[in-house]
């Protein structure tokens, strides 16, 4: 996928998601609708312009490892080895569901007790995310659709439900591979 380098080095949409709002934007795979993803009100207003199953987690992105103890995730030294080779070596972008069973998190993991981290290859997109902290970014599409490829797409999707489009031209790329990582250091793959 060919981004112009600078596009997430923009200072209205840091303000946006600094601020709880919500944002449409090419992500390292698709267009994504971004929000912060330790604020409820962003995420719930996420679920809601995309009117997603609120049973189902969505993906938060991350800028490096250690932003998982803020979501009470404390790794093995298994885990943490297969995910430096997930994230360091992946050929495709790599989404990764840990066990999560903090309460006060219930808005994220939606009482699967599960939350899925993705750390994005691109270093422009890294740094995004050390400014803005983790974001969530479920595709930028409501449940059961086609997800937008373009921001003409997206806005016909979405209207003024979200704060800002930051447009990167078409993106026709696929969702990231998921798989589960135990607490053993095994692997379940759950997409390819």
């Amino acid at each position: 996928m060919q981004l112009p380098e600078n596009i997430w080095n923009n200072k209205n949409l840091f303000k946006v998601l600094k601020n709880n709002g919500i944002v449409i934007a090419p992500t390292d795979t698709i267009y994504g609708i971004l929000g912060k993803a330790l604020s409820e009100k962003a995420v719930s207003r996420i679920y809601t312009a995309r009117k997603r199953n609120p049973q189902k987690p969505s993906i938060i992105l991350i800028d490096n490892m250690n932003e998982l103890k803020k979501f009470s995730i404390i790794l093995s030294d298994k885990q943490k080895n297969k995910l430096k080779k997930y994230w360091n070596l992946a050929e495709k972008p790599t989404s990764i569901i840990l066990d999560c069973s903090d309460e006060s998190l219930a808005y994220l993991h939606r009482g699967t007790k599960t939350l899925a981290f993705r750390l994005p290859a691109l270093k422009s997109f890294q740094n995004l995310l050390a400014v803005t902290g983790p974001l969530i970014a479920p595709s930028a599409n409501p449940e059961g659709l086609p997800p937008a490829q373009n921001i003409s797409e997206a806005e016909k999707y979405f209207g003024n439900s979200v704060d800002l489009y930051v447009d990167g031209g078409v993106i026709s790329g696929r969702a990231s591979k998921v798989i589960k990582l135990h607490k053993d250091g095994s692997v379940s793959i759950l997409r390819e």
